[in-house]
């Protein structure tokens, strides 16, 4: 690296960052007969596979707010834990281009319903594939990390539990 690099990289470069903004996501989960699967949608602008995420809403926690974009997007009725599953960081990009830093708190929801009527019904796509499929689909590597993790676990005990308790026991 040339000094005039480190210099921009060290000394410059960080004036220009923005802090983190803060999304939610739902991570929604059904056990099945070959265990847990997650559910999928396409994003609106560029139909590749996400999870149901937005901005944190007035009056709602995370985990609430995190629900709600389930339902929306998804059309997910469910009970979610008031305790993230993880987190990861990506660059959400402007209309003007400019890229914004996200971290994203993932709460995991127990699908218990799944509407086909919900308010972005016919903007999305939904799948409902393993954990192990589901890291090799999306695109943001610490997505990736969290869905390897759940596909470990689910690996270990046959279903994925412990990631959707609360501390008075499963949600």
């Amino acid at each position: 690296m040339t000094r005039l690099t480190r210099i921009w990289n060290e000394l410059v470069a960080p004036f220009f960052r923005r802090p983190r903004r803060l999304q939610v996501a739902a991570l929604c989960c059904r056990n099945s007969e070959t265990g847990c699967e997650i559910l999928l949608i396409t994003s609106r602008g560029t139909g590749r596979w996400v999870i149901p995420k937005g901005w944190p809403m007035r009056g709602r926690g995370s985990a609430g707010a995190a629900l709600q974009e389930a339902w929306e997007e998804a059309g997910v009725r469910g009970r979610i834990s008031d305790t993230a599953v993880g987190s990861y960081v990506y660059d959400k990009f402007q209309k003007s281009g400019l890229p914004v830093p996200v971290e994203v708190m993932v709460y995991p929801v127990e699908v218990e319903e799944l509407a086909d009527d919900f308010p972005e019904a016919g903007q999305r796509r939904r799948l409902w594939v393993s954990a192990g499929e589901a890291a090799t689909l999306v695109a943001e590597p610490g997505l990736q990390r969290i869905l390897r993790g759940l596909q470990a676990e689910a690996a270990n005990h046959g279903r994925v539990r412990s990631s959707i308790e609360t501390p008075g026991g499963p949600v």
